[in-house]
């Protein structure tokens, strides 16, 4: 066929153009291995930290010592109102293995796991992400129990039951403290504290949890801010930097931190002779120092106390502020944190509520976010207010763990160097899904494609998405199987949609692999969109290279197809 005179005048221009840009983006395709579609930028700038773009508000709890089942459902249903994500949990090892191997009350004729079970089921049903305490031995594992904090004669027996833990709670806890504040007496018992001992428990814990679950993470045993020397107490700085000189450094996942205010303001800048909540930037220097500059730091215990003003200074080991202004200080500080070190992740508000075992004469009773009674203090309100709005995600660029991403089903984390933070997430079981909230004018996730991977169902608000092929029934898809594995792919949901809330769900379908075969649907983040009107500014800051190519190419293409007026 002749071609038409317009299309002669054009196409040995734009053909080579056109060819070169595609010529450039199968480069990039074909060398995926150095150059990635997902170069972590964004106008939100995405967090590359591991486990820091996650909802960062999280609260202590003392479900463990509640008698009556419908308190802790009336706790965790208060805290998902309040927005919070994580939920602190002591599991004392004392209360669940009674004898060695042996998780039974012979005198109440009942598993010692039932209470634990209840209390993991609920935080389940409120979408509450667990952070589980392990510590606090029973007696059967030392001789001298003089301390009940004291670590156990036997480490390995330690192990056993961390390892039995992980095992009976793989499918609902992720997240596991080893061991409390070994810096300071009576944490560590009635003898020296002894970092390098420590070390030791914490290389065993970490062995046998990551033997039976290898997607678990290792928090370290948080530090007590404290500037004392001494046999039984040692600074926290001093403590963290043994335990690296002791070959921590491969045991655990997060660290762990204690950031009180006491009575100063979230600003006040870090002194190492003065407690303040900026101290964790101390604590941070000694893990630079040690190259630690990729592990995330977790707050276990952050707030300011709201005793009375009659306390007397005997009485306020913590200082006082007024409870106002513990309410604003506290989301402040969390604020503050989030926006100027990329390195934090969840920080947990100590405490939201206790049982009342805790009497209104002591300071520590000030702390609670709800009364005994179940009242909402000024801090929930304020913590409430910080978090509106949180699960929806603004124009920016966001890992798979991000508020604004809820799933059902049986999802799994893997953590490899190749995926964007060290993690992903993903699933082989045809119908689990994961919903993604936002607000913009398009969204793109990143996922693997693979030989084995599935095919993937998709609706946005309750509809087929735009960008998507649909299959016979109607339904759009994404195919996500590739000869070879490529991962961190870009994956165009929808574009060009009005600039309000939307919700897309993603479900995973068919696959090719046998049964019990690594998980297959990986989603390692997901892109959204502004309607700013520099949505080409966007797309070319979030992809690159590959994008400049597509754009290139797509120009390319227009120009060559659109007939002049004239001709």
């Amino acid at each position: 066929m002749r071609r038409p005179p317009w299309l002669s005048r054009r196409v040995s221009g734009w053909t080579a153009l056109g060819v070169a840009a595609l010529l450039l983006l199968a480069s990039l395709m074909a060398g995926r291995a150095s150059v990635s579609l997902f170069t972590d930028r964004a106008p939100r700038p995405l967090r590359t930290v591991p486990h820091t773009d996650v909802n960062p508000y999280g609260a202590n709890f003392f479900l463990q010592l509640e008698a009556e089942s419908w308190k802790i459902d009336k706790s965790l249903e208060l805290a998902r109102e309040a927005g919070l994500g994580w939920v602190k949990q002591h599991f004392p090892w004392e209360d669940i293995e009674l004898r060695k191997g042996k998780f039974f009350d012979d005198r109440l004729n009942k598993s010692t796991w039932e209470k634990y079970d209840r209390i993991v089921e609920t935080a389940r049903k409120y979408n509450l992400q667990i952070i589980a305490r392990l510590d606090r031995p029973p007696p059967w594992t030392r001789q001298d129990n003089r301390v009940a904090e004291a670590p156990p004669d036997n480490f390995d027996d330690y192990g056993d039951f961390v390892a039995a833990f992980v095992e009976r709670y793989r499918a609902d806890i992720r997240y596991y403290q080893i061991w409390n504040e070994p810096n300071i007496y009576p944490e560590w018992g009635d003898r020296p504290v002894d970092p390098a001992a420590y070390t030791r428990l914490l290389r065993v814990a970490a062995t046998r949890a990551r033997a039976v679950d290898p997607g678990v993470r290792i928090l370290a045993a948080p530090l007590a801010q404290t500037l004392e020397r001494s046999p039984r107490n040692l600074t926290e700085l001093e403590y963290l930097d043994a335990m690296y000189r002791a070959g921590a450094r491969d045991w655990f996942d997060i660290a762990l931190a204690n950031g009180y205010g006491f009575e100063r303001p979230p600003e006040d800048p870090p002194d190492p002779g003065v407690l303040n909540f900026q101290r964790i930037l101390l604590l941070r220097e000694v893990m630079e120092r040690h190259g630690d500059t990729e592990k995330p730091v977790w707050f276990n215990e952050f707030g300011w106390n709201a005793a009375p003003e009659d306390f007397g200074s005997d009485r306020l080991p913590w200082r006082r502020v007024p409870e106002a202004l513990q309410a604003e200080w506290s989301v402040r500080a969390i604020q503050l944190a989030r926006s100027q070190w990329a390195w934090v992740g969840v920080v947990n508000i100590w405490y939201f509520r206790q049982p009342g075992n805790i009497p209104p004469g002591r300071a520590d009773y000030y702390f609670r976010m709800v009364d005994v009674g179940f009242t909402p203090r000024p801090l929930f309100a304020a913590v409430k207010r910080a978090t509106a709005g949180m699960a929806i995600a603004q124009p920016g660029s966001y890992q798979e763990s991000h508020p604004a991403v809820t799933y059902q089903g049986a999802w799994l984390t893997r953590a490899r160097n190749l995926y964007s933070g060290h993690q992903a997430i993903a699933s082989n079981i045809e119908g689990d899904n994961a919903t993604i909230t936002f607000r913009g004018t398009g969204v793109h996730i990143i996922i693997s494609r693979d030989p084995e991977a599935p095919l993937m169902y998709v609706t946005l608000d309750g509809r087929e998405a735009n960008r998507l092929p649909r299959d016979r029934e109607g339904r759009s898809y994404a195919d996500l199987f590739s000869a070879s594995t490529r991962p961190r792919d870009l994956l165009t949901i929808a574009q060009g949609l009005a600039d309000t809330e939307h919700v897309v769900r993603l479900t995973v379908g068919r696959g090719t692999a046998p049964p019990g075969r690594a998980p297959h649907l990986v989603l390692d983040g997901f892109i959204v969109e502004g309607g700013t009107g520099n949505d080409l500014l966007d797309l070319l800051t979030l992809y690159g290279p590959a994008a400049a190519a597509v754009l290139l190419a797509s120009v390319g293409l227009r120009l060559l197809l659109r007939r002049p007026a004239s001709a």
